[in-house]
């Protein structure tokens, strides 16, 4: 069945609600890389890690060419995620702070 019309925003605001809570029903690291190896591609989930990774690693204190160094990730990427740790939604420092 095709449908002939675009979401609103209610309605894209609302799948990503239900997205969230999908994700806060997971009960531990199994049902969570489960859930994350069927939803992003393999190249998407190797994003998302390096993203993770580097967040990390600037937190720690470690210069974007050191970073580079370690983990290949492009300084470009690497000032990106920079960007979001510090000037974001606080969403990795406060993911961060709970894994310490």
């Amino acid at each position: 069945m095709k449908l002939d019309r675009v979401l609103t925003n209610k309605e894209e605001t609302a799948a990503e609600e239900r997205l969230y809570k999908a994700i806060m029903s997971l009960r531990n690291l199994d049902e969570h890389r489960a859930f994350f190896g069927d939803i992003f591609t393999p190249a998407e989930l190797q994003s998302i890690k390096d993203r993770w990774l580097v967040a990390e690693f600037l937190n720690q204190g470690y210069t974007y060419r050191e970073i580079n160094s370690m983990t290949g990730v492009s300084v470009t990427t690497i000032g990106r995620v920079a960007r979001f740790l510090y000037d974001g939604s606080d969403g990795y420092a406060l993911a961060l702070k709970r894994i310490k």
